[in-house]
């Protein structure tokens, strides 16, 4: 048995469940299995293996559910794919063969229901990863940062609980404007290139990782660029995601028998918890409104869930993601975020203000820049929200970082007869590379800001109540 070509992946974990991707490899006129067995760390005896025909149509790839485990558990677990010699094997028969695992033993913790207990989180997005001809240019620089989260992260206490991947996992447009990739094939090599760098490789194959798709995953801006001609474009960009970043996440529900539904797949928002921890992880790319009766960046369906479950959910710390910046605006150039939406962004803070949420931090990327800001209420004291921004995670030369003077911070956010709502930073906005590891304690959050090389930039401290 060989090991994973890329993977194996942690996904969406819970006190009792654990999803987990791997990839093997094609190979001509042979059928290729993927298998993968487990066990508690502190157990001899391995699980009954699972395995999996891998097949060409979902590019070699298989998403592995564990069921009832125990909480708060480690568990260790072998994976790989092999091809059998003889062509009649079927996923039952294949167990009765005298395989060889790879010797590789990864390691995974379900989540514990104990609340106030201490969490941390590493924050990210925007990869760059240049590609010529299908192969990384100078892929050490595209990687360099996840060999130095890899670093700081070994041994920490608390361990990290997730990794939270908040868009442009994969740039499909690779800033090529002249060329930009658009079949299914060419956007799949881009996600088994991203992905199989041995930074990253070793980091989600020891944290479960929760992605959300922004823009360059299809193309810079969509859609507000989109064409007719762009249909296929979409449809193979969203069908390698759905194969490379939400198979592993909560947007997939399980059948009855507690395998993934691949037919229950109806949108990419999806929520996530732990214990007194809850998240709500947002869609802002590929359910927007861009039509003039009535803008929407979320779709009807999505801002009813993320405002019902602000209001009936009883988690200490709540937290949003979404890829675009939900505030500070910008000073030119916003409408691609939140502040282009700015009726739905005031109905979404109207709903927390008069329902007195508190302890709502918003999670998000995209700047190409990295910051923590605090926004509030003229006529509200009891009103705050905050946000977390943390991109980019490599950038492109030929792409700016953004800087304080990118934000407009010297005017309400949005003005109602109620108040104004009011923003400002809380930290200095970071203009490099970097990655930020989030630790919520009872009474606080601290957030750490690394560069590409691990060393601390700046630390800020966000008050809970």
């Amino acid at each position: 048995m060989l090991k994973p070509v890329i993977g194996p992946i942690i996904g969406h974990t819970t006190t009792n469940h654990a999803r987990i991707f791997v990839r093997g490899e094609y190979q001509k006129n042979l059928q290729v299995f993927a298998g993968l067995r487990y066990r508690p760390s502190n157990s001899q005896l391995w699980s009954t293996a699972l395995f999996s025909k891998l097949g060409e149509l979902g590019d070699m790839c298989k998403v592995f559910i564990l069921n009832d485990l125990l909480e708060d558990t480690e568990y260790e677990f072998q994976t790989g794919w092999f091809s059998p010699m003889s062509p009649v094997h079927t996923v039952d028969s294949v167990a009765e063969l005298p395989l060889q695992w790879p010797r590789e033993i990864y390691r995974l913790r379900t989540r514990s229901s104990e609340p106030l207990r201490p969490r941390a989180y590493i924050l990210g997005s925007c990869r760059y990863l240049r590609l010529t001809a299908g192969v990384p240019v100078l892929p050490l620089l595209g990687d360099r940062i996840f060999t130095s989260i890899n670093q700081l992260i070994e041994g920490q206490q608390p361990p990290i609980s997730a990794t939270i991947m908040s868009g442009d996992q994969i740039y499909v447009d690779d800033l090529n404007r002249i060329g930009p990739d658009r079949s299914y094939k060419d956007i799949l090599i881009k996600y088994r290139a991203a992905f199989s760098q041995p930074g990253i490789k070793r980091l989600m194959s020891g944290t479960s990782t929760y992605m959300i798709l922004d823009d360059h995953e299809i193309e810079d801006n969509w859609p507000a660029n989109a064409e007719p001609a762009d249909d296929e474009l979409y449809r193979n960009a969203m069908a390698a995601y759905e194969l490379y970043q939400a198979s592993h996440s909560p947007a997939y529900a399980l059948t009855t028998n507690g395998q993934l539904d691949h037919a229950s797949l109806e949108h990419y928002w999806y929520q996530f918890s732990e214990a007194d921890i809850e998240w709500f992880v947002t869609d802002t790319r590929t359910r927007r409104d861009l039509s003039n009766n009535e803008r929407r960046i979320l779709d009807e369906a999505q801002e009813l869930a993320l405002c019902q479950w602000l209001i009936n959910s009883t988690a200490r710390v709540k937290f949003v993601v979404t890829s675009v910046m939900f505030f500070p605006d910008r000073q030119a150039n916003g409408d691609d975020g939140w502040q282009g939406f700015a009726e739905q962004r005031l109905r979404l803070l109207e709903t927390v203000r008069t329902h007195k949420i508190s302890n709502v931090v918003i999670i998000s990327g995209d700047v190409h820049g990295s910051l923590t800001a605090r926004l509030s209420h003229s006529e509200d004291a009891d009103f705050a929200i905050h946000t977390v921004v943390s991109s980019p995670l490599c950038n492109s030369k030929l792409l700016p970082y953004a800087k304080a003077s990118t934000f407009a911070l010297n005017q309400p956010l949005a003005r109602t007869a109620a108040g104004d709502y009011v923003h400002e930073l809380t930290s200095e906005v970071i203009s490099q590379d970097n990655f930020a590891h989030m630790l919520v304690e009872s009474d606080h959050i601290l957030i750490n800001y690394h560069d590409r090389d691990g060393k601390p930039l700046q630390s800020v401290t966000i008050k809970l109540r």
